[in-house]
C-alpha cells in the first residue's frame, strides 16, 4: 500500500500519552537511511506543547546524540523545571531501544502585546511554478529561488519557498520545525564545485548535531513562507547555517540555526 507522506507526517505528530510527561510517537514511513531529524524536531515541539498547555512554543534547542532507527517509535520523556504565569521551560529526552537518540530544551511563552519592530530585508517575489522543486522529505509544494543542488561554485545562500498545507493551528510550530531541518547542509555545500548534498555517503559524511528554532510571532499553516538561509562557516569537519522564516508580506515569523558534521572522505 502506498503511504501518503502528508498524512503519514500528521500521524507521527499524534503522540500517544504513556503517563505523566511521557509520550510515544511512531516514525515516518520513509525510504531513508536513518530517522530524519526533522521528525524528531517536530515531535519534540509537539511534546513540549502537550506538556505545557496554554502557552506557545518560543524556542526549541535540540541536540542529536546518535543516529535514530527508521521504523521504530520514539518515546519522549519530559519534565518541567520551571512554569510561571507567562514563561515555562521543558526538558525532553527522545529514546529508542538503543538508548537516547536526542535531547531538547523548549521554552514556552504566553503571547503578549507590546512594541513591534523588525529589521529584515523584505522577501522577493514568489517564484513561479516553473521553479518548483522536489524535496523528497517535504510532503508539500516548494519552490526554489536559488538552486540548491548546483555543481557550480555558488555563494552559500539559499531561498526556499514552501507552503505547508492547512492543519490544526497547534501543529504549526512542529511542522515548521520539520521544514527547517532539510536544507542547511546543502546550503553550506553550494560553494563546493562538483559536489551537492546528494553526494552524502560517498564524497562526504554529514549529520546534524544541534538545531535551534526561535518562534517570534503566532502563525498558522496554508500560506507560502520563505526560508532564507545563509551558511557563514564550514571548518574543522563541521558546518554552520542560520535562516529566517518570512511571510510573503515580509513578517518575520521564526529564525533557526544549525550545526552539522561535514566530513569529506
Amino acid at each position: 500500500m502506498t503511504t501518503d507522506p502528508w498524512n503519514d507526517l500528521l500521524g507521527c505528530l499524534d503522540l500517544t500519552p504513556l503517563g505523566a510527561g511521557t509520550y510515544e510517537g511512531r516514525s515516518q514511513r520513509l525510504e531513508y537511511r536513518r530517522l530524519f531529524g526533522g521528525q524528531l524536531l517536530a515531535q519534540f515541539a509537539r511534546a513540549a506543547s502537550l506538556v505545557v498547555p496554554g502557552k506557545e512554543l518560543k524556542s526549541l534547542h535540540t541536540q542529536f546524540l546518535r543516529e535514530g532507527r527508521t521504523g521504530e517509535p520514539v518515546r519522549y520523556e519530559a519534565d518541567v523545571p520551571h512554569q510561571g504565569r507567562t514563561f515555562a521551560t521543558v526538558r525532553l529526552v527522545g529514546r529508542q531501544q538503543q538508548g537516547v537518540v536526542a535531547v531538547a530544551n523548549a521554552s514556552l511563552h504566553v503571547w503578549e502585546e507590546g512594541p513591534d519592530r523588525q529589521t529584515v530585508d523584505p522577501p522577493g517575489a514568489l517564484p513561479g511554478p516553473e521553479r518548483g522543486t522536489q524535496l523528497s522529505l517535504l510532503p508539500w509544494e516548494s519552490r526554489a529561488a536559488t538552486d540548491l543542488d548546483t555543481e557550480k561554485s555558488e555563494p552559500p545562500v539559499h531561498e526556499l519557498w514552501t507552503r505547508v498545507p492547512e492543519a490544526h493551528r497547534g501543529l504549526a510550530p512542529a511542522l515548521l520545525s520539520y521544514a527547517t531541518d532539510l536544507t542547511p547542509i546543502g546550503t553550506a555545500l553550494r560553494p563546493v564545485a562538483g559536489l551537492t548534498q546528494t553526494d552524502s555517503g560517498r564524497a562526504f559524511a554529514s549529520a546534524v548535531t544541534t538545531h535551534t528554532v526561535w518562534f517570534h510571532r503566532p502563525f498558522g499553516t496554508g500560506d507560502w513562507l520563505l526560508l532564507r538561509q545563509h551558511s557563514p562557516l564550514a571548518a574543522h569537519g563541521r558546518c554552520f547555517g542560520r535562516g529566517d522564516v518570512l511571510t510573503r508580506e515580509g513578517e518575520l515569523l521564526a529564525s533557526y540555526a544549525q550545526e552539522a558534521l561535514l566530513r569529506f572522505t
